[in-house]
């Protein structure tokens, strides 16, 4: 089922101005990304989006000022005689003897911000973006490790949570514990989140629940984090790992979107954490194109050539 938001929220969140039609606020918004009319004002309408917030700046409503008044009644007719859920018009502007008449003949809210287009555009759709994205709800914890969004899973017990309040002893931010509400942003990006319950809890074996900010203070937690790396904690298999200069990449799919994956073995002994700090960086430094494994052959290569 494809996700909403109530005009009503829009109001809520952005401390909108309503002008007209508050008792229509339950329209639904469908589309991420507000739109700012352009074809719309040439009367191109094959192709007109539907669901979509409409944002009038100031060239817009300049433009429809300049318009002689049956011309511009006839452009602000057409534009909301295909509903869209709101109007929103920026820069404070409530100066707007023409708008009123035809949201009202359609039920549709206009509603008016102190914010700049450009302000506005970029926090609404930011907004719109995260809260329309699929999403999906895994078991597992996510941790933000040097700035980089991890994902750590395993079997029930295995020590998810634990390695996750170690992180968190290092410097590093708890996310979510157990439940990670995973959002697809775009075709290559995943967003991981708390659920609203967990956020800023941490439950350990033996102690219980742990509310990390209270405990290790504001730096201890992130709201959100895009995710760059899944690992998996998996009990200790003799026989199974392997000193190659370079461990192939393998990945993980969630809702289509490809994560580098690696699986680190349990050991007693074992620094897990610091594994997942040597992972974080490695992932990072083949990002910015080095690859040690290239660094240490250049090095033999040399070294034969030098006999």
């Amino acid at each position: 089922m494809d996700k909403t938001i109530s005009v009503e929220r829009l109001v809520r969140v952005f401390k909108l101005k309503v002008l007209t039609e508050a008792d229509y606020l339950d329209r639904e918004v469908t589309r991420a990304n507000a739109r700012r009319p352009g074809l719309e004002f040439t009367k191109f309408m094959d192709y007109f989006p539907k669901g979509h917030v409409f944002v009038l700046g100031e060239n817009e409503i300049h433009y429809l000022k300049s318009l002689p008044e049956e011309e511009r009644d006839e452009q602000v007719a057409t534009l909301v005689k295909y509903g869209p859920p709101s109007i929103i018009v920026t820069d404070g502007r409530d100066d707007l003897e023409y708008l009123p008449k035809y949201c009202k003949r359609h039920h549709i809210p206009l509603l008016v911000t102190e914010d700049t287009n450009y302000e506005f555009i970029r926090k609404i759709d930011n907004f719109l973006i995260k809260e329309l994205a699929p999403e999906i709800a895994i078991h597992g914890v996510c941790v933000n490790v040097f700035g980089i969004g991890v994902l750590v899973r395993g079997a029930s017990g295995v020590g998810k949570s634990e390695t996750a309040h170690s992180l968190v002893g290092r410097g590093h931010r708890l996310v979510a514990d157990d439940i990670v509400v995973l959002k697809k942003l775009s075709p290559r990006t995943l967003l991981g989140t708390h659920n609203g319950t967990n956020k800023e809890l941490l439950s350990l074996r033996s102690i219980g629940l742990l509310n990390v900010v209270r405990m290790y203070g504001r730096s201890a937690f992130q709201d959100e984090s895009r995710i760059a790396l899944d690992i998996e904690l998996t009990k200790w298999k003799e026989d199974e790992l392997y000193n190659d200069l370079e461990v192939e990449t393998k990945f993980t799919e969630y809702m289509d979107v490809k994560i580098p994956s690696i699986e680190i073995q349990l050991k007693p002994g074992r620094d897990v954490v610091g594994l997942i700090e040597a992972a974080v960086n490695n992932w990072y430094l083949k990002q910015q194109g080095y690859s040690a494994k290239d660094e240490f052959i250049k090095r033999i290569e040399e070294e034969i050539d030098a006999e």
